[in-house]
């Protein structure tokens, strides 16, 4: 097993925005084990100093939002002084910003976004996923983008993630014996793109779903059951015409990402057709 590094999150609020790139980072080193260590509501240089104290000598890299000069620059000065990895994640951003703006930046921990319209389209987005997950409700014509495929493909926790970054989505589920909603054949075939998985994980995946439940419903997991589940998913989705992604090793961000550029890509592609 190989040496942990210590990921030390350092910030002068939560460590929220450090501690999203963390999850970015780790996932770019699947084979590599982390731990992650937070110092959060730095306020004075001795605070930063046992920060600095504590991965000293370990394998550690310190990434660091401090949005106060008065301890980005000491903060500096002690990893320097360690000898340690270190990354001002804040640092270079506000100044490029602050010269091509003209304005100072507000410099105050832990600013919140304001209430603008961007952020009344998240919340309506996700509001949306939640009325429209599973196949509930009536509402495939008003999404911006509707996720199809069986169950335990990530269609829930991808439509609540689209939702957050401002897109409607709904789900539709399928399953055998059970026809899709007629209007999944009416909409537009552009926002629709399908989940697939590997049989055998899908296996797994559910064996542990009926242990959470302690059921006995063996159809659910049985391997050549699933393979005929996902045959019948295969043909909807060419009824459908539909882009299909294979999400078995893929993170939600991931399969976000990519489901964003097919819709993208698809409805470029039909503008630039028509120009």
């Amino acid at each position: 097993m190989n040496t942990p590094v210590e990921l030390h999150v350092v910030s002068d609020s939560t460590g929220a925005t450090a501690a999203r790139l963390v999850q970015a980072l780790e996932a770019q080193f699947p084979e590599q084990v982390f731990e992650e260590i937070r110092h959060p509501r730095i306020e004075t240089v001795d605070d930063l100093r046992l920060a600095v104290e504590r991965a000293k000598g370990r394998p550690a890299v310190l990434l660091y939002t401090l949005v106060d000069e008065e301890l980005r620059e000491p903060m500096r000065a002690l990893c320097e002084g360690a000898e340690l990895h270190f990354c001002d994640i804040l640092g270079q951003p506000l100044a490029e910003v602050a010269k091509v703006s003209g304005m100072a930046a507000r410099m105050r921990p832990g600013a919140r976004h304001p209430l603008d319209s961007a952020y009344f389209k998240r919340i309506a987005a996700i509001e949306f996923a939640v009325k429209h997950d599973d196949g509930v409700g009536s509402g495939l014509v008003e999404a911006d983008i509707v996720l199809v495929g069986v169950s335990r493909t990530s269609k829930t926790p991808l439509s609540m993630y689209l939702g957050y970054q401002g897109f409607k989505t709904a789900n539709v589920p399928i399953v055998r014996g059970i026809e899709p909603p007629p209007a999944l054949f009416e909409i537009d075939p552009l926002k629709i793109v399908g989940l697939t998985i590997d049989a055998s994980r899908l296996v797994e995946i559910r064996q542990e779903r009926v242990r959470h439940m302690r059921a006995s419903r063996r159809a659910y997991a049985q391997l050549v059951e699933i393979y005929e589940e996902l045959e019948h998913a295969e043909a909807i989705h060419r009824r459908l015409g539909c882009p299909v992604l294979e999400i078995t090793d893929l993170s939600i961000e991931e399969t976000s990402h990519r489901i964003l550029r097919l819709v993208e890509q698809r409805r470029a592609g039909v503008v630039g057709a028509e120009a």
